[in-house]
């Protein structure tokens, strides 16, 4: 009895691996059924874009004043928030070794003088009396003219160091470079300050607001677009809802290799001191579509750690084919690339879509 049942197990085994095997090359048999994919055409212009960029305002100058000479601080002027003008004085200085300097100078080129004008009248009265053949000797007018020179040369040399440490002591008097407002003090009478120490903070900080620079870094594939006309719109946080706008005053023409950014300025006028450097600012920019690009729906571009690329349909077959992208919109993004007229690409693609794959158009 279990002799029978075994074999009836083992009969029902080899039946069941029979049909498996009948089903599996059936299946095999039967050809592969075609994907059914929704199909857009490439069609041939450009995606305007509009991107919203940070920015910041900054003063239209700005300068960092530190002491030219060594010397103690006499007497500051002005403090944070006083408006100053050009050739203003900020500031005095004092240094007594400097000014015993300046006039030791003097002196030497006033006593060089002297020696020039003796040397040049004893010229002058040898030469006229060398008229009178036999009474000048040739070698004594010759010595006198150059004793002449010498001083003459020394004299001018006085001058020009005389000069110099006038230029030095006009450094104790600080004044302002351009009109502004200074925005930082750190210095008070009686500090010693010193020219070589240029890592220590400034004396003042002087920066012109009667106007601003709107300062943005804009994407390369943005920044060719635009030019020095070009105009934007912007928000300032301090002003919340508030649109202003302004016209590119400047581009820097040179592309940040870290970032792939282009450094944009726009000129702001602030007469009335409502807006301040440091400022933050969002830059609205639109940038209009290359004439030579193609645009097809967002989701046909596929992005991997290797490639980008679009999946066409050539001949019921999916063909991928690289791609360049730029602008891009809610719907479209840019791509270059080699296209025919009737090219198609499938709308959702993804990775799993082989090459050669068929494809019907859903």
């Amino acid at each position: 009895m279990k002799q029978y049942i075994i074999i009836t197990v083992l009969a029902g085994g080899l039946y069941a691996c029979s049909s498996g095997a009948a089903t599996e090359k059936k299946a095999a048999d039967k050809p592969a059924a075609t994907a059914h994919y929704e199909l857009a055409p490439v069609k041939k212009h450009g995606v305007s874009e509009s991107v919203k960029l940070p920015a910041q305002l900054t003063a239209y100058q700005e300068v960092s004043i530190f002491p030219k000479v060594n010397g103690y601080v006499q007497a500051v002027l002005v403090d944070i928030g006083s408006k100053v003008h050009k050739g203003q004085l900020l500031m005095t200085l004092q240094d007594p070794e400097l000014e015993h300097t300046s006039v030791q100078a003097r002196e030497k080129y006033a006593r060089a003088q002297a020696d020039y004008t003796i040397s040049k009248e004893n010229y002058s009265r040898l030469l006229e009396a060398s008229q009178t053949k036999g009474a000048i000797s040739p070698m004594d007018l010759a010595s006198a003219k150059a004793k002449m020179q010498a001083d003459s040369a020394l004299c001018n040399a006085e001058r020009a160091s005389w000069e110099m440490e006038k230029a030095i002591l006009s450094y104790l008097q600080v004044t302002a470079p351009f009109d502004g407002v200074i925005t930082e003090r750190n210095v008070h009478p009686g500090a010693l300050v010193s020219a070589a120490g240029r890592e220590q903070k400034p004396m003042l900080e002087l920066k012109q607001v009667d106007r601003l620079r709107l300062q943005v870094d804009v994407p390369e594939h943005i920044a060719h677009s635009l030019n020095d006309k070009t105009r934007m719109d912007f928000y300032l946080s301090a002003f919340p809802g508030k649109k202003m706008s302004a016209e590119i005053a400047r581009k820097s023409d040179n592309i940040n290799t870290a970032y792939r950014m282009e450094r944009v300025e726009m000129d702001i006028p602030n007469k009335d001191n409502a807006l301040a450097p440091g400022m933050y600012a969002d830059v609205i920019v639109d940038a209009g579509g290359s004439p030579n690009a193609f645009s097809v729906p967002r989701p046909a571009v596929v992005t991997s750690t290797e490639r980008k690329y679009v999946i066409l349909v050539r001949d019921g077959k999916a063909v991928k084919k690289d791609v360049i992208t730029g602008n891009d919109s809610d719907d479209e993004i840019e791509i270059f690339g080699d296209f025919k007229p009737d090219d198609q690409v499938i709308v959702n693609a993804n990775d799993e879509i082989k090459e050669g794959q068929a494809v019907n158009q859903r």
